[in-house]
């Protein structure tokens, strides 16, 4: 995991980056390093949650690698020329029921490389954006004075409540998600969701729609658009 030339897709920037520019696109980099990548795909949630509470510092050595390599390479992309609009990670650190671990290990083991992402994105004048499934009431208030720009995506299965949230936190962080995935194959109720809900979370700007989970594969195709269409039509700033 040493960061090289090889590790990144010239040929793909190489072809599409100036359209992406000329047509006004907003660009955005979604590398995946922390705790998310290294509890699902590397060492398996148990192994992690047991470490961070009695080898936290192999744990914190794999994060900060895994971030060092990340920065690394979004370093040798923006030397080149390729600059992006916004920096998003994935860090599920929640469930139902609140956080996987407690505040103090967050704190101690995933604080300090996550304050690097969003300062390496202030740094370089772009967006910070956390995606963090469950949760995450609890820790809002800590990401804020982080100085993360925006979350998402509110999991209303997980008690999170958008409206709430953007009661709350609206003034210094923006939103995405929050409409809860569960309803999309029921069209009466979805459209009721997004007519009550959807202007309440635009208000004032810093909302960006989406569901609160991954779309599964019982939504049909007529409901999917249906939603486009009323989002479209309840959700443009015009």
């Amino acid at each position: 995991m040493t960061p090289d030339l090889d590790r990144i897709n010239w040929g793909r920037l190489q072809k599409n980056y100036k359209n992406w520019r000329e047509e006004g696109a907003w660009i955005k980099v979604a590398p995946w390093f922390g705790y998310d990548v290294v509890n699902s795909r590397m060492c398996n949630t148990e192994t992690i949650l047991i470490a961070m509470a009695d080898n936290p510092e192999w744990v914190i050595d794999m994060f900060n690698h895994g971030c060092d390599l990340t920065l690394s390479l979004l370093d040798l992309m923006w030397e080149k020329g390729y600059t992006f609009d916004e920096f998003m990670w994935f860090d599920d650190m929640a469930y139902k029921n609140g956080m996987l671990f407690s505040k103090t290990m967050w704190q101690e083991c995933l604080k300090p490389y996550q304050k690097r992402v969003i300062d390496w994105a202030h740094q370089h004048g772009i967006k910070s954006h956390l995606h963090c499934c469950g949760n995450i009431n609890t820790l809002l208030p800590e990401l804020i004075d982080l100085g993360v720009d925006m979350i998402n995506p509110m999991e209303v299965k997980a008690g999170m409540d958008p409206a709430a949230i953007k009661q709350q936190y609206g003034e210094k962080l923006a939103l995405m998600g929050g409409f809860d995935v569960r309803n999309w194959d029921k069209p009466e109720i979805v459209e009721e969701e997004i007519r009550s809900l959807l202007p309440a979370l635009k208000k004032a700007g810093g909302y960006l729609f989406a569901s609160d989970h991954s779309v599964p594969d019982n939504i049909s195709l007529e409901n999917y658009q249906h939603i486009i269409k009323l989002v479209k039509e309840v959700g443009d700033y015009a």
